[in-house]
């Protein structure tokens, strides 16, 4: 019998300590913020200064999609525990957020918690935290009186029971989040680069996509202070966002801050063109962007120096596999087809043409530490981002049907090592997992 009675007894323990944590997660929902915030009247000026910091956040890019109001929610959202969906942040009382408070508000935007639990950190507030009190009344200023009211209902997550369970969030919130501070940039920085800093760790949340994470799903760092991790690139939606560290191969040291700021505003330079998820954030914020933000961007950026970036110097052309392509020698496994497949856009040379197709030679992407950029891309295709700067658009089509596993591998190595690029070599594996998680567009 005794050993009977210890197992309840550990029963019993359990689930007291369970419904401990469960009311502890409740409790600590809550009242999670800083009490009542309070901010000014809703002046045009103030809803103005809202809504470009909304574009600044990228806020319509997940709240909003084709065919329904904007900020009216639906985005499906896919994690490692299951699908969820983006909430309507329209002003309707019932489905969006016309009932919050500016204290509200802010819970949800800096801290993680709205209506009584923690958000998803699929909702960046673990970049939002450092948003000064000022900011946060302008957003709130427009979603309540700036965008119109949406009478559409939020969808629940395909998250399956128990891990659909919210209180277990808030540990992770504790742990993980940083705490909502006055932002206060790195001591060295000069007023533009702190301007800079602010926008990249804050609402433009940049490390969400391009700084690695734990196991656990945090980013690894979220500023400078936190270590070389910040920026160092990382892998998401089968794309390499690549690192936005200064020095050092696959990185922007061969930028300079003139041809960073262009980036941002137009989603092209003479380094580059935007493609994957990142599109989006060109198309839906940083084209918005004015031109002093985007240099100040640009520079904190440039601030950002790798340990070991004296140790790679600039890139240097090498014109051998152009000279052997000219003179008609294809021989290097993948040389025949990229000529058929690619030359035409991108050159024998692989300098392409500026701000319509990417040059090859020396592009970061290109030699970043993970191809899966470049299998993608050739497999899915890619179109440049239409923007203000920039409205014609160019686009690549897919190969998935014209290349098998091989031939994409071939090509993919070819581009990493000619031209002066030293990458690592990829396979045919590689690209079939690739293949098998994606899928062509159109």
């Amino acid at each position: 019998m005794r050993w009977k009675t210890g197992i309840l007894t550990v029963g019993i323990v359990g689930v007291v300590g369970l419904l401990a944590a469960m009311g502890t997660s409740y409790v600590a929902d809550r009242y999670a913020g800083e009490g009542q915030l309070t901010g000014p009247p809703a002046t045009p000026e103030l809803v103005a200064r809202g809504a470009y910091l909304a574009k600044l956040g990228d806020c319509a890019a997940c709240h909003s999609i084709p065919g329904k109001p904007p900020y009216s929610g639906g985005l499906r959202m896919v994690t490692p525990i299951g699908a969820i969906y983006t909430t309507n942040i329209t002003p309707d009382p019932t489905y969006g957020i016309g009932r919050f408070s500016l204290a509200d508000f802010d819970r949800a935007l800096r801290f993680g918690v709205a209506e009584g639990h923690t958000l998803y950190p699929a909702m960046p507030f673990t970049s939002y935290y450092n948003t000064t009190p000022e900011d946060v009344a302008a957003l709130y200023a427009y979603f309540q009186q700036g965008v119109p009211a949406a009478v559409v209902s939020n969808r629940p997550s395909d998250i399956p029971f128990p891990l659909s369970m919210r209180w277990p969030l808030t540990y992770w919130r504790w742990l993980f989040a940083p705490k909502p501070t006055p932002f206060q940039p790195l001591a060295a920085a000069n007023a533009e680069v702190a301007k800079g800093a602010y926008f990249v760790e804050g609402l433009g949340h940049c490390g969400e996509c391009h700084t690695p994470r734990a196991v656990t799903m945090q980013l690894k760092a979220t500023t400078p202070k936190d270590g070389s991790a910040y920026l160092s690139g990382a892998v998401i939606e089968n794309y390499f966002a690549p690192s936005l560290r200064n020095g050092g191969t696959g990185t922007l040291g061969d930028w300079s801050v003139e041809e960073l700021a262009q980036f941002l505003k137009n989603g092209a330079s003479s380094k580059g063109i935007a493609f994957g998820s990142m599109s989006d954030v060109i198309i839906h914020s940083t084209q918005y962007m004015s031109d002093a933000d985007a240099l100040a961007a640009a520079k904190y950026l440039k601030s950002i120096r790798n340990d070991d970036a004296g140790k790679a110097g600039p890139f240097v052309y090498d014109p051998a596999v152009h000279t052997a392509l000219k003179n008609g020698d294809a021989s290097k496994p993948g040389a025949l087809a990229y000529l058929d497949n690619c030359a035409a856009c991108h050159r024998p040379d692989g300098l392409g043409y500026e701000r319509v197709f990417p040059r090859l030679a020396g592009n970061g992407v290109v030699q970043a530490g993970d191809p899966i950029s470049l299998i993608s891309i050739i497999l899915n295709g890619a179109s440049t981002p239409r923007t203000k700067g920039a409205p014609a658009q160019f686009a690549m089509p897919s190969f998935a049907t014209r290349l098998s596993d091989q031939d994409v591998a071939d090509v993919v190595n070819f581009i990493r090592s000619s031209w002066g690029n030293h990458a690592s070599s990829t396979t045919a594996r590689d690209v079939a997992r690739v293949r098998k998680a994606t899928r062509p567009n159109g």
